[in-house]
């Protein structure tokens, strides 16, 4: 079985956190046991998915939305002492990567959701930004925005919020997932037809009807599930005696 060292340094040369400003500590957070059997994968390493990688003997978990985020109170007491002392009890490892997870070209959250859309991996949304999250495609042919939001809320399970016409159609698609929703400055300056994220903002909706653009909000969870299941599973492919099992807590966010 692998040991956690070349995990981290398999996820490291993978998703090169090294080029990413972001917003939290990449790679390893919480140091568990020194060789990794079972690999949890999630979106966020709430209690739920601590307790339900303890009860699968898990040895590591990985996920998108780890600890340590700039501004946040840094004493480890209350939910956050409950979290780590969980891991620290059972040896369990938590590796976190956000903006890497996020930006990686083939396995990251926003070539899996263009990947699961359909979509062509175009060009970047924002060209000024280093991390490159954020994409956009032109489609051969118009499509109607009714499909679009039907591929969405088939494999997200969860109706998105749409602002602008659902009669309409589009044939430049820009999205970025999760909490991207200020992006859409960047996707009217692409000029594109749709823009596709996870959360909206009361200011938003303001936006897109006077720029004239779709504004579609799918889930920050649901849009950033497939990241993580990408990378783990290519974790295990490059590592036989490695188990991975994903675990959904689920988010209607």
């Amino acid at each position: 079985m692998p040991s956690l060292n070349s995990l981290v340094s398999q996820l490291d040369a993978l998703l090169q956190p090294s080029q990413f400003k972001d917003y939290c500590p990449n790679g390893l957070q919480v140091q568990g046991a020194g060789t990794v059997q079972r690999l949890v994968s999630g979106v966020t390493a709430c209690q739920a998915l601590i307790d339900a990688a303890v009860d699968w003997d898990a040895d590591a978990i990985l996920v998108h939305h780890g600890y340590f985020w700039r501004g946040e109170e840094p004493c480890i007491v209350g939910m956050k002492q409950r979290r780590i002392a969980q891991l620290l009890k059972n040896d369990i490892s938590l590796l976190a990567y956000h903006l890497p997870l996020d930006a990686h070209p083939e396995l990251g959250n926003n070539a899996q959701l263009g990947r699961l859309l359909e979509l062509p991996i175009g060009e970047a949304l924002d060209p000024e930004d280093r991390a490159g999250v954020g994409n956009v495609a032109q489609l051969d042919q118009p499509l109607a925005i009714n499909g679009l939001l039907s591929r969405l809320e088939g494999f997200t399970g969860q109706t998105p919020l749409h602002i602008g016409d659902p009669a309409a159609e589009v044939q430049r698609v820009a999205w970025c997932t999760g909490a991207a929703q200020s992006y859409i400055e960047q996707a009217v300056a692409a000029e594109a037809d749709v823009f596709i994220t996870g959360e909206a903002s009361e200011q938003t909706v303001h936006v897109a009807r006077e720029c004239g653009i779709h504004f579609i909000a799918a889930g920050h969870h649901a849009t950033e599930r497939y990241g993580v299941q990408a990378v783990a599973e290519h974790l295990a492919a490059l590592n036989p005696d490695l188990e991975h099992r994903y675990i959904d807590i689920d988010n209607p966010v």
